[in-house]
Order: C-alpha cells, then sequence, then structure tokens
C-alpha cells in the first residue's frame, strides 16, 4: 500500500513539474514587431515564406520565430540571429498566443 502512494505522489509531482515548465517557456517568449527582427533573420524567413506570408514573429531568447502562413497551414520557423534556420513546425500542435 506505501508504495503504491508513494509511485502515484511520483507520478502527480513530475506532471506538476512538467505543466510548470511549460508555463514558463510560455512566458519567456515573446511577440516582437518586425522592426525588432535582425535583417538577415527577416530574409532568411521571407524565403522560406515564398508563396505564403509572415503573420508574426516570435523571440525567445536569442532564438527568433517567423510564424508563416502557406497553403492554409500554419508553420513556425525558427532562427538565430544570424538568419540561420533552426527547424520548423506545425503551429496547430502549439496553443494560439
Amino acid at each position: 500500500m506505501k508504495t503504491s502512494k508513494l509511485l502515484i505522489t511520483a507520478i502527480v509531482s513530475v506532471g506538476l513539474v512538467l505543466g510548470a515548465a511549460a508555463q514558463a517557456k510560455e512566458r519567456d517568449e515573446e511577440n516582437i514587431d518586425s522592426s525588432k527582427v535582425p535583417a538577415a533573420v527577416q530574409k532568411a524567413a521571407e524565403k522560406e515564406a515564398q508563396g505564403g506570408k509572415i503573420v508574426r514573429w516570435e523571440k525567445e531568447g536569442n532564438v527568433y520565430e517567423a510564424v508563416i502562413e502557406k497553403d492554409g497551414k500554419r508553420w513556425g520557423y525558427t532562427f538565430d540571429a544570424e538568419g540561420n534556420m533552426k527547424g520548423r513546425h506545425d503551429e496547430s500542435k502549439e496553443r494560439e498566443h
């Protein structure tokens, strides 16, 4: 009986920690105006956006994200400050801001 209570407590604790970490990530991410995005990042994002449009910019630490709407879907493209693309993800899998 003590083992199952300990296991349940551990599972709940891990869930709470992961939830708090996800909320902290969302707080660190901020929407920014395109005028605050380095020219190299803007140029790289515009290249990726061909056939679509950039709907917003986000920044988290030194990483910039262009949310690009293409073919009816929204994609998040992440770049470092030099304009090197770091990744792409489906924005529909994230909570809208």
